[in-house]
């Protein structure tokens, strides 16, 4: 048993840190371990930033002679700033694997003076033994929680620390002034954005049947009217098409309320603030809000039809809902296991043969050949029939003459596009499971479910709801419930980080994966092909 195990069992600990032990132990962790670090973009402009420069500013000024390090990290125990003068102090740092970008919350490294106070709300001093992982254990720290004075909402936390000893009676009350200095700057920012966002809520206002909301960080102002038209689930979706709006300008979404009506909602940036205001304005729920293109929309199909959309993205159940639940399938993944002589011969009877309408699985993944005796049969064929496909260059190529044959064509749009549906996605899987005393998915739980980069589009979704099912049978599922893959909010993104992801993705997808296509494809070396997924969480 380590020293630090003995301490704990001899009571030489505080009831905080003791209870911190016991979280990270329930939390999978050993004091053995190597940190799990993880690291995202920060935020350089928001609130808890720009209120805490002045006073970062001064702490270094006093700070500048010691052998201190000044952390400043966000609710997620990410860090947002790291300061450090001193060069034995600096290599301490740098060989935990600490700086801006890391996330030092309590699950993921055990106790320490940033995930610690975030977790209690309270400030903490964890000393050298009190760390609950060997690699943190030459440092003293203490961390104080950085609360906002209006929406007593945890905004982060401040942290002093260092490995030489210093007066440890002193550190608590100097980090605590400047907590108090940023909680004031936090006041007066907030009160000075909050008169905008009230201001632009009045105007917006002022006809009383008008569906409008003012979102911002902390607050939210609704007409009576928009209040009546949302459910908890159509909140989060309200949330999402905000979000978005903050990251790209202007822009209206077509939202499918769980109501079964459809709205479209127009969200625009309250200027020299961090809000949105949203409108609702109805439309006819007959219209439909499809994950199609709308180009499709409301006009009578034509046969062959094409459906492309990426794994997961709801391409079967899209074809069902063009052709009715009575179907066969032929799916082109069985080649691989039947050979494609027998996948021919069983395409030609069914084709040549009256019977139900026919979803034809998977064309990308049929040779040359194969899809140009499939095209000739489609012709001559009296059934009607939905064709499924990845998107990519091969629908210009090899499969072109599939392509060409359809009369339609229906693009599915990834999950990863549009959040605001997410909620109301969630909301419906879980209904689908049944069952008495169904658990319920709580607003802050679907907020998080909504900003996930969702590789694996709605089948992943799908997974993730059957998961958190089943851990939980009843009551409702909050954010700890959600599986750790889904757990954490990422970091904001640039529009154009968002632009260069997409790119990178479709360059992989049109390689069929084979990255040094898409490396090359791109004009980059594989290196750095490689270097950009991982900036980028691309898997």
């Amino acid at each position: 048993m380590n020293t630090a195990h003995q301490e704990l069992r001899a009571g030489r600990h505080t009831p905080d840190i003791e209870s911190s032990w016991l979280r990270s132990r329930l939390s999978g962790l050993h004091p053995d371990d190597r940190p799990c670090l993880v690291y995202a973009p920060v935020a350089k402009d928001g609130g808890l930033v720009r209120a805490a420069a002045p006073v970062l500013e001064q702490a270094r000024a006093e700070l500048a002679e010691t052998s201190m390090a000044l952390v400043l990290a966000d609710r997620d125990a990410r860090i947002l700033t790291l300061d450090c003068w001193d060069g034995s102090t600096r290599e301490a740092i740098d060989g935990a694997g600490i700086g801006p970008g890391v996330q030092l919350g309590e699950d993921r490294v055990g106790t320490n003076a940033i995930g610690t106070p975030l977790e209690i709300r309270q400030p903490v001093m964890v000393k050298r033994g009190d760390h609950y992982m060997e690699v943190f254990r030459s440092f003293d720290c203490y961390g104080h929680p950085v609360i906002h004075p209006i929406t007593r909402r945890l905004e982060g936390v401040l942290n002093i620390g260092g490995i030489r000893e210093h007066g440890q009676a002193l550190i608590p009350p100097f980090v605590r002034r400047m907590v108090r200095d940023i909680e004031e700057r936090l006041l007066l920012d907030s009160t000075r954005q909050q008169q905008r966002l009230l201001a632009a809520f009045q105007e917006a206002a002022r006809n009383p049947r008008r569906r409008v909301l003012v979102v911002g960080h902390g607050l939210v102002l609704a007409t009576p009217p928009a209040l009546a038209l949302l459910e908890p689930a159509d909140h989060a979706a309200v949330q999402a098409c905000a979000d978005a709006a903050r990251a790209e300008g202007p822009v209206t979404h077509r939202l499918p309320l769980l109501s079964g009506r459809v709205v479209a909602v127009r969200c625009t940036p309250v200027d020299g603030s961090d809000g949105v205001l949203v409108e609702m304005i109805a439309e006819d729920a007959a219209a439909g809000c499809g994950n199609a293109r709308a180009a499709d929309a409301g006009t009578a199909l034509e046969w062959p039809l094409l459906v492309v959309g990426e794994p997961g993205s709801g391409r079967t159940t899209e074809a069902r809902s063009a052709l009715g639940r009575d179907t066969n399938t032929l799916d082109a993944t069985d080649v691989l296991r039947q050979g494609e002589h027998a996948w021919v011969t069983g395409m030609t009877a069914l084709l040549a043969s009256d019977g139900p309408p026919l979803i034809i699985e998977n064309i990308q993944l049929l040779s040359e050949p194969v899809t140009a005796l499939l095209t000739s049969r489609l012709r001559a064929t009296a059934r009607r029939a939905v064709l499924t496909s990845t998107p990519g260059e091969h629908l210009e190529k090899e499969h072109a003459s599939l392509v060409a044959l359809c009369n339609a064509r229906r693009d599915l749009i990834p999950l990863r596009r549009r959040p605001y549906e997410v909620p109301r996605f969630a909301e419906q899987m879980l209904a689908d499971l049944g069952g008495a005393g169904r658990p319920r998915l709580t607003a802050d739980s679907l907020r998080i479910l909504a900003v996930q980069p969702w590789p694996g589009n709605l089948a992943e979704l799908r997974r993730v709801i059957q998961t958190v099912a089943g851990a939980r049978s009843t009551g409702d599922i909050v954010p700890a419930d959600l599986p750790a893959s889904h757990r954490e909010v990422p970091g904001p993104a640039s529009p154009f980080r968002q632009a260069e992801r997409e790119v990178i993705v479709a360059a992989i997808e049109a390689a069929r994966g084979n990255k040094l296509q898409a490396a090359r494809a791109l004009g980059v070396s594989r290196s750095t092909l490689y270097n950009r997924m991982r900036a980028l969480r691309i898997t």
